[in-house]
């Protein structure tokens, strides 16, 4: 599962470009227990999303001119610029970069074919995230596509991933999982939906999933701190309960109270 030993291929980043970074970490603090730490004045409002002083994600003010409000999921890359040099090559668009951020790292800001955006980061003396897979942080990743063949030759393509297959209970088909092709199947970090099974999901993109205790607790707290519940929370057999949300600003995330959390 996503965890931090990061290796090539791996998520290891997530932000989230907001035009309001005050509600969003209220709305978050209240959801999370997160606390929003400043990157200085020269970070131009970026900051950090903390729990006990821990880095679970970050976020940017974001007009609205930028790009609709949305969450980041960024991957290692050990050079980002061939990785943007691949991104090209396999049909997608290089957004931003690449770009230094002063000795942090090196980043790009990409989109796949089909337009779903994702950045890639090449470490410097930032690594990645200090927490994932706890409660509260970062715990799976899920890419939304019309075309699951084309959209996993693309990410193959770029960062060399290996891929398994999970039949879903129903019997109505299968789940494709991606990890790492150095980490091995037990390093899976996301899942690739097809557009039309998720009558949800309009757009190409990525989705994050955080871990809870809580789902039920969590959606409401969401729904009262001004979020949205796109999809209440489910069963799904052999992972725990889940649910789909936006902030908000309109971001869209999701909640993963796997089956040995929780009650």
């Amino acid at each position: 599962m996503l965890t931090d030993r990061y290796v090539a291929g791996s998520p290891n980043w997530l932000d989230l470009g907001t035009p309001d970074i005050t509600t969003a970490t209220a709305f978050y603090g209240d959801l999370f227990g997160w606390t929003f730490a400043s990157a200085g004045p020269e970070a131009g409002g970026y900051g950090m999303f903390q729990l006990d002083g821990r880095t679970a994600a970050a976020g940017m003010p974001m007009t609205t001119e930028q790009g609709p409000p949305s969450w980041n999921v960024y991957f290692q890359s050990p050079d980002a610029d061939a990785t943007a040099e691949a991104v090209r090559q396999g049909g997608g668009a290089v957004l931003h970069g690449p770009m230094d951020i002063w000795d942090l790292g090196r980043m790009a800001f990409c989109a796949d074919p089909d337009g779903a955006t994702f950045a890639t980061w090449q470490p410097g003396q930032n690594t990645g995230l200090d927490l994932i897979g706890a409660p509260g942080a970062l715990c799976w990743t899920e890419l939304y596509t019309p075309d699951e063949s084309a959209a996993l030759a693309f990410y193959t393509g770029v960062f060399g991933w290996g891929t398994s297959a999970m039949p879903y209970p129903d019997g109505s088909g299968s789940y494709t999982m991606m990890h790492p092709a150095s980490a091995g199947a037990d390093a899976m970090f996301g899942g690739v939906v097809p557009l039309a099974a998720d009558p949800s999901e309009t757009s190409a993109h990525w989705l994050p999933y955080f871990a809870v205790t809580d789902c039920d607790a969590t959606v409401a707290r969401a729904r009262s701190g001004g979020g949205t519940v796109r999809m209440p929370a489910v069963d799904l057999q052999g992972v725990g309960r889940l649910a789909k949300l936006s902030d908000p600003a309109g971001a869209r995330f999701a909640l993963l109270q796997g089956e040995s959390q929780g009650g």
